[in-house]
């Protein structure tokens, strides 16, 4: 912490704005472990996030009022720090999610099959859309990283699918392959 002390000028900009950065993507990820439940991971991210936050805090409160270029670093961390901890956590993409798929009904059956031949599994029911047309709903649970498959094998087999993706906390029974 001295060693923090002793810095100014660039150096220390480029500390805290790293530091920043580093502390808020930590914060981001951690936000959603704990959202999804997952405790101990979480709390072990709060343990690192909160000791960095500390470290930097006081090093940038220190003669703040004679060094304003530390508040200009500390924000632009802050903001990058957001932005990169979200990119990261779309790459994690912890958790599970949920898909609905409108398409007509003659599509439907050889969407579903397609979909369970790549071990997805799928709930279909059938429908009406606006124009009383029948329609096939397919419901299928899944873990979040597989989303982009999933959502490729739709469009491949009707690119006018209706598609609603939506974040889900916990599942009890079901199909979802590990």
């Amino acid at each position: 912490m001295e060693f923090l002390m002793n810095l100014s000028g660039p150096i220390l900009y480029i500390i805290i704005f790293f530091a920043k950065t580093i502390e808020v993507s930590i914060a981001t990820i951690r936000s959603v472990y704990v959202n999804k439940g997952e405790r101990v991971k979480g709390a072990l991210l709060g343990f690192f996030e909160v000791m960095i936050w500390i470290l930097l805090v006081s090093s940038v409160l220190n003669n703040i009022t004679d060094d304003p270029f530390k508040i200009i670093a500390y924000a632009a961390g802050f903001s990058l720090g957001v932005y990169s901890g979200v990119s990261i956590e779309s790459k994690i993409a912890v958790g599970l999610a949920s898909i609905q798929v409108v398409v007509d009904e003659n599509t439907g059956d050889v969407l579903a099959n397609i979909l369970r031949d790549n071990e997805f599994g799928v709930t279909i029911i059938e429908g009406k859309g606006i124009d009383y047309n029948k329609k096939s709903l397919l419901f299928i649970q899944l873990k979040r990283k597989k989303i982009p498959v999933a959502i490729k094998l739709i469009k491949e087999t009707d690119p006018s699918a209706y598609i609603s993706v939506n974040d889900v906390k916990s599942i009890v029974g079901g199909f979802i392959k590990k």
